[in-house]
């Protein structure tokens, strides 16, 4: 059976495990992938890229200036064109770069660039492995999504024992053939997200509002996407950029997001209400600024509309639906209420009295709540938790 070809870009760094890399390239050619390499010029002391374009009938990259004058540039080309990016062996250096951003070879401006699943394979000397910075390092990567194939442990080149050994090329295969899983599990699939915050009006200068920025909603929408969903993303007032590939509506009031929501609900496999909704709204808008001198002492409220609990109580709504809850007390009790009386599959929480977590940040520590269970995750970025978050949900979504 013929296989849609996907692209994964080997990166290979200077460690004598180099040479196991030829066995990786070799068996995602065998499985039926174009694989293109790219090398850091230490890595050309182990092995050559003459090696690697042979296994692959790909030219082979190193430099960062061998370009043709009319080419594309190349590293933003190769990481467009990844659907995996995946560094084996992996070094201490190279993590570090990668850990914070640095850019100064073709591979790891490549890796900078790429929007595509990053797998990392670590090698080198059981000491540099456990020295706190290296955790620290490899620790930060993780929490952004990077997927980590660990170290086996065993004689190592230098002749010390422990762990450091490059992980079996076909634990290594394995990991990078269910990224490329991951990468199109949603293709087909139509997923609804809302995000930020809404703005009730008082007036047309002030509103009521809350501190949400978007950023998790936003993450969500873009890995959908990334995984092959047609994606609506309606949000309210936010700061950040358009998700790359999806259809994006902005939002002012609670009342909007729900007319906005409910015209798509009924053709979407999955719902995520990722926004913090106000629940209240005033009972009157002035039509003109209301000045201080003139401004009453009390505000008078009415509710808004409940749009989780509505899509959740709809016979016509046929999407797994996921609800967020943001608590400050009895955070796993209140989501599990909120699954429960909204009509959820499944709902993430989190403790939003932790300041330096949550609203605005690019970090949070959720829980996902089922009937199955909860789950703890540890502190993510907020990109990794949409990714989570998205592997439940498609797992939802197949055994329906």
């Amino acid at each position: 059976m013929e296989r849609d070809p996907k692209t994964i870009v080997v990166g290979v760094t200077g460690g004598i495990a180099a040479y196991k890399t030829c066995e990786l390239v070799r068996g995602l050619v065998k499985r039926g992938h174009r694989v293109k390499v790219v090398m850091t010029e230490a890595a050309t002391r182990f092995v050559t890229p003459l090696t690697f374009r042979t296994l692959t009938s790909e030219p082979v990259t190193v430099s960062m200036w061998a370009d043709a004058p009319d080419a594309r540039i190349h590293h933003i080309s190769l990481a467009e064109e990844a659907d995996v990016v995946v560094i084996a062996p992996c070094t201490a250096n190279v993590i570090a770069k990668l850990a914070h951003g640095r850019a100064d070879d073709m591979l790891t401006t490549t890796a900078l660039a790429s929007e595509a699943p990053l797998v990392v394979a670590p090698a080198m000397n059981v000491h540099m492995w456990r020295k706190p910075v290296t955790a620290g390092n490899v620790a930060t990567l993780r929490a952004r999504g990077a997927v980590i194939v660990e170290q086996v442990s065993g004689e190592l080149a230098c002749g010390d024992v422990g762990e450091g050994r490059l992980a079996p090329v076909e634990v290594i295969l394995e990991a990078v053939e269910a990224e490329l899983v991951r990468v199109r599990d949603l293709a087909g699939l139509r997923v609804l997200v809302t995000a930020g915050g809404t703005r009730e009006p008082i007036d047309p200068v002030r509103f009521i509002g809350n501190r949400s920025s978007g950023k998790t909603g936003f993450a969500i929408a873009e890995e959908a996407a990334r995984r092959g969903a047609r994606v609506s993303l309606v949000t309210g007032p936010s700061a950040l950029p358009d998700p790359f590939g999806c259809e994006v509506v902005r939002v002012e009031t609670a009342l909007q997001m729900r007319a906005a929501v409910l015209a798509r609900a009924t053709d979407a496999d999955i719902i995520i209400m990722s926004a913090a909704v106000a629940d209240f709204r005033p009972a009157i808008v002035a039509s003109d600024k209301i000045k201080k001198a003139d401004a009453p002492e009390t505000i008078a409220l009415e509710r808004n509309p409940d749009i989780l609990a509505e899509l959740g109580a709809r016979d016509d709504i046929r999407a797994v639906l996921v609800g967020f809850a943001a608590e400050t007390t009895d955070v796993e009790t209140n989501a599990r209420g909120k699954l429960a009386a909204k009509g959820c599959h499944l709902v993430v929480a989190n403790d939003v009295s932790d300041p330096t977590l949550g609203f605005g940040t690019d970090e949070n520590r959720v829980l996902f709540v089922t009937a199955a269970g909860t789950e703890r995750m540890d502190v993510l970025a907020k990109r990794a938790i949409a990714r989570e978050l998205l592997d439940r949900t498609a797992a939802l979504v197949r055994s329906r």
